[in-house]
């Protein structure tokens, strides 16, 4: 989950969500899909199968994919699945290569490191800091039926933002991160943000009810996750069924076909076995 309102294309949070990718040698090129993407064209356009291609340095590849995470979304499932393939395919910076695919860091860097991570790039490569996260916080992930390319919604962003528009953002994030490393002191205005998620309205326009019924139905703060339209609540651990239930009326009554799941940070990151 990334951007956590304020914290646009820097901020990222690594939560229970899987993707399992398997890289073997192979006569020719191969892939094999399961979960979450599994419509998507299984040949060398798949993204599994460009990354493990470029870090191999050739296609005599049998890849396999198990993924938990739904596709476009703004749960990150590129750079998760971009990390995994690398890592796989035998890259010493899975990182990086996951950060040049996708073109911006930090859910590649919150799949790699864990946690809550702060991620941006310093002289031509990914500097990532993993922040504190207060575990006591639940997670609510209300997660829409429709999908959003990540490409669409910044299509909808201005060049240009105001001093003040910046400056807002710089508050709201301290505000954030103070909250996220304390629940005690997160407030719903911490998650408040004028550089992405009001112009992509348009793109989901149920989004600004929805936030408010995730803190209506017990949240301590909401905003969107990624690029959307998956909508996220911050709640106390103990507040997550609740909410999630609330969560559940609300997509019935504004007529949204979608889920709500509750999820959990994942704290370990990327693991290699074999």
């Amino acid at each position: 989950m990334a951007n956590l309102g304020p914290g646009f294309d820097v901020l990222a949070l690594a939560v229970d969500l899987y993707v399992e990718v398997d890289v073997e040698p192979a006569r020719r090129l191969s892939v094999r899909t399961v979960g979450e993407g599994a419509d998507l064209p299984a040949d060398a356009g798949h993204l599994a199968a460009r990354v493990a291609i470029d870090v191999a340095g050739h296609d005599g590849l049998a890849i396999t994919v198990h993924s938990e995470v739904p596709v476009a979304r703004g749960l990150g499932s590129s750079a998760a699945l971009a990390v995994a393939a690398a890592a796989a395919a035998g890259s010493k910076d899975p990182l990086g290569v996951a950060a040049r695919v996708e073109g911006h860091p930090e859910n590649a860097a919150a799949s790699v490191v864990g946690g809550l991570v702060a991620a941006t790039m310093v002289k031509g490569a990914v500097r990532a800091v993993r922040l504190p996260f207060d575990t006591g916080l639940g997670l609510v992930a209300v997660v829409p039926e429709r999908p959003l390319a990540t490409a669409r919604a910044r299509q909808v962003l201005p060049q240009r933002v105001s001093r003040t528009d910046a400056t807002f953002n710089l508050g709201r994030m301290a505000l954030l991160l103070a909250g996220l490393a304390d629940r005690a002191v997160l407030v719903k205005e911490a998650t408040e943000d004028r550089l992405h998620q009001d112009f992509r309205i348009p793109l989901f326009p149920e989004a600004p009810h929805l936030l408010g019924e995730i803190v209506s139905a017990g949240a301590l703060a909401s905003c969107w996750s990624g690029a959307g339209p998956t909508l996220l609540g911050l709640c106390e651990g103990g507040d997550a069924d609740r909410v999630r239930a609330g969560m559940e009326r609300a997509l019935d009554e504004h007529g949204v076909a979608g889920q709500v799941r509750v999820l959990r940070p994942d704290l370990d990151g990327l693991v290699v076995e074999g």
